[in-house]
């Protein structure tokens, strides 16, 4: 099962055996993996300090082995396939991390190059971050960037899915900013002895060269070097230290939903796979129309309650002024137009109605 997928992913799941499934289920034999003996386990999680998530991701690594399982004619049916997770205590968290545009200008100025562009890349085209590691000149086009392949730490492969090998078009100043880096040097550490030296960051363009290189050799650069090295640290200096690749990916499709951009176009242009990824973004967004059904029913509930205020006013003055009345006779009547020339607030006609 493991060898068909990204060095990440496999990763991720060699974890999630390690320290979930192997600890419960490694000393069983196949035929014990029932539904009621892997469900018996999910249900125990309702008081595991784990989100829902990570749950989520327990139960989908299961799956996939025993469906591995099924698939070698070694189980029936996957158990698997029918777990429930528990309620959360609370719902399910809505808001994905994205940067604003501002935050983003002040970002990228404080990287340097090639990373600069390689986070101006991302933001601008969402692309993942092991696309931008496979990117070579021959995918870039006038106004276009074609994702066939993806790298990521020392493994190449084919993109994540179907959807993602694409076609996108981009931005001219996208392309621009590609072909710039031709033309820098930068200066980098040499040797362990401190020296610093000029570095040409494209050492060769032709078709099958990558677009992004490492200074020294111009071989493939890794992630979550330039994650740790450069964009977290400039994402500190601003007050936004929760940025990483993921967030500048998210960050391109949040904007086209504040630009307006429909669904469609959204999941389109990020290659989602299912529309419901893209509909996820769209959950943190209060649609106009709700927006001004807001601010109606506010304006309403302000004028009422501004009304019913004046009105429990009014009947107060009233009240008041008929006490003086009934107290004092004609000497009331006194006080009260005395009341009105010092306080400059006249009571209502109706309470002087019957003093006339």
């Amino acid at each position: 099962m493991m060898p068909r997928y990204a060095e990440t992913t496999k990763a991720r799941y060699q974890g999630v055996l390690d320290n979930y499934l192997l600890p419960a289920f490694g000393e069983l034999c196949l035929r014990d993996l029932t539904l009621m003996t892997l469900q018996r386990y999910f249900s125990q999680m309702a008081s595991s300090p784990l989100s829902r998530e990570s749950k989520d991701k327990i139960r989908d690594v299961l799956s996939t082995v025993l469906g591995s399982a099924k698939e070698y004619g070694l189980l029936v049916t996957n158990p698997a396939e029918r777990i429930k997770l528990p309620k959360q205590r609370c719902g399910k968290r809505k808001t994905k991390p994205h940067i604003t545009p501002e935050q983003f200008d002040e970002l990228v100025n404080l990287i340097a190059e090639p990373y600069a562009t390689m986070v101006y890349v991302a933001i601008y085209t969402g692309l993942r971050v092991s696309e931008l590691g496979a990117l070579k000149w021959n995918d870039v086009g006038q106004d276009s960037i074609t994702v066939d392949e993806r790298f990521c730490r020392g493994d190449w492969s084919e993109p994540k899915s179907d959807a993602s090998n694409a076609t996108i078009g981009v931005d001219r100043c996208v392309v621009e900013r590609i072909h710039r880096l031709k033309r820098l040097t930068v200066e980098g550490k040499s040797g362990g002895q401190g020296a610093v030296r000029q570095y040409r960051v494209v050492k060769s363009d032709g078709p099958d060269d990558l677009v992004f290189q490492s200074l020294r050799k111009g071989a493939p650069l890794r992630d979550n070097n330039i994650l740790s090295r450069h964009i977290k640290p400039a994402g500190r200096r601003i007050g936004i230290g929760f940025v990483n690749w993921r967030c500048l990916r998210t960050s391109r499709a949040t904007w086209m939903i504040e630009a307006g951009a429909n669904p469609k176009d959204v999941q389109g242009l990020m290659r989602h796979s299912r529309v419901q990824t893209t509909l996820d973004i769209y959950a943190q967004f209060v649609p106009e129309s709700q927006r001004r059904a807001i601010e109606r029913t506010g304006a309403m509930i302000r004028e009422r309650i501004a009304a019913s205020r004046e009105a429990r006013a009014t009947a107060m003055i009233k009240l008041n002024c008929d006490l003086i009345v009934t107290q004092l006779g004609n000497r009331g009547l006194e006080v009260v137009e005395n009341m009105v020339a010092r306080d400059g607030v006249e009571p209502p006609a109706p309470a002087f109605s019957d003093w006339r």
